[in-house]
């Protein structure tokens, strides 16, 4: 167990909490009036953050390359193996006037930018659930403690991967989770949203799902581990999840979402869970790792369960072969690590529940039309 272990095991409870107690508070309020129409969302704005990580890789490089003589064991020996397998990039760093002046290219730039990666992501896969939800969620006080939480985990494990520039790290990442959650509020706050929203597709969601954490995985096992040369290797897993994410928002504006009691109530608890995971799933992810896995799958459990409610009796069946296909998933199919593995069973697993409603769904409506 690592040194930062009680910080973190005290953030999964702590966040736990107060999402227990905010989260259905904020899904019961009032919907927010429609605004004018949005001249940008938080995935055009998620997409400019994701471009910023990848130019600061660009300026490491020619960092490394330049300062350093292309050897980046000044800063990976402070760092687990997998790190720092930076390009060459010849031809720009040869050219590149003033090399030294990038040295916080390396730690301290991504320390302030993976905040608002996260929270951006996360808000833009709710966003294409449920507009409603990300209005709520994006305007309401989960956002600031999700950013809190977020920080105080990151923070845990720049402590304990203590380095040179630890100290300037810690400081940008609390910057970064003050000047975030403005941001994502600014963003909901011009979204225009229907009096009745439409029900979300958890079909199509379930793909979106899969797209987002495939991107967010190509980003981790290349520039947020400093890997830039292994980009190569990734780019057709990018472009396969960058297509079906394309693919998703063309068919929700061509398509009516699928409607039935079984549909409409696994759309509603999806966006309940979405809700209540927000503010402690960071903490929940590196406790696995970091501090007390038990008590980590625990606060998960409690969480998973409060986003159910009584009429979610309908999803038994749906629920039960969901997670007969997400075990399934994770055994025969399982990642490199432990986020692909994940996201792999839950893909499986959500798209298996849904399957199970649309089926129920249809053939409640046929039993109907015969009586």
């Amino acid at each position: 167990m690592s040194t930062v272990a009680p910080l973190l095991n005290g953030t999964v409870v702590v966040s736990a909490a107060a999402s227990l107690v905010l989260a259905p508070r904020v899904l019961r309020a009032e919907p927010r009036p429609p605004g004018r129409a949005a001249r940008i969302g938080p995935e055009a704005v998620l997409a400019a953050v994701v471009a910023l990580v990848f130019l600061n890789q660009v300026l490491v490089a020619v960092y490394v390359n330049r300062v350093h003589g292309g050897d980046a064991s000044f800063i990976a020996r402070y760092l687990p193996p997998g790190w720092f397998d930076v390009p060459r990039l010849d031809f720009l760093a040869a050219r590149f006037p003033a090399p030294e002046l990038l040295a916080p290219s390396v730690l301290r730039v991504q320390a302030f930018l993976e905040l608002p990666l996260v929270l951006l992501a996360f808000v833009s896969v709710v966003r294409r659930l449920d507009r409603d939800l990300y209005v709520r969620l994006a305007r309401s006080p989960l956002i600031p403690l999700a950013a809190a939480s977020y920080t105080v985990a990151f923070c845990a494990i720049e402590w304990d991967l203590r380095n040179p520039y630890t100290v300037d790290d810690l400081v940008l990442r609390v910057l970064s989770a003050v000047v975030t959650p403005p941001l994502i509020a600014r963003l909901a706050r011009r979204e225009p949203v229907a009096d009745r929203p439409a029900p979300g597709n958890p079909f199509l969601f379930a793909l979106d799902l899969w797209a987002y954490g495939q991107l967010m995985l190509v980003l981790y096992d290349t520039v947020l581990l400093y890997d830039l040369a292994r980009l190569g290797g990734r780019l057709l897993p990018a472009a396969a999840a960058s297509a079906v994410l394309a693919a998703t928002h063309l068919l929700r504006r061509s398509t009516t979402s699928p409607t039935g009691p079984h549909l409409t109530t696994l759309t509603a608890t999806i966006g309940r869970a979405l809700a209540l995971f927000l503010v402690p799933a960071l903490a929940i992810r590196y406790a696995q790792t970091f501090a007390t896995p038990r008590l980590a799958a625990l606060a998960g459990l409690v969480v998973m369960g409060a986003a159910a409610r009584r009429e979610a009796v309908r999803l038994l069946l749906p629920a039960v072969a969901g997670a007969a296909v997400g075990c399934a998933v994770a055994v025969l199919l399982p990642g490199p690590y432990y986020e692909a593995t994940l996201l792999r069973s839950a893909t499986g697993a959500l798209l298996a529940a849904t399957a199970v409603c649309a089926l129920l769904d249809t053939t409640r409506a046929r039993l109907v039309v015969r009586s």
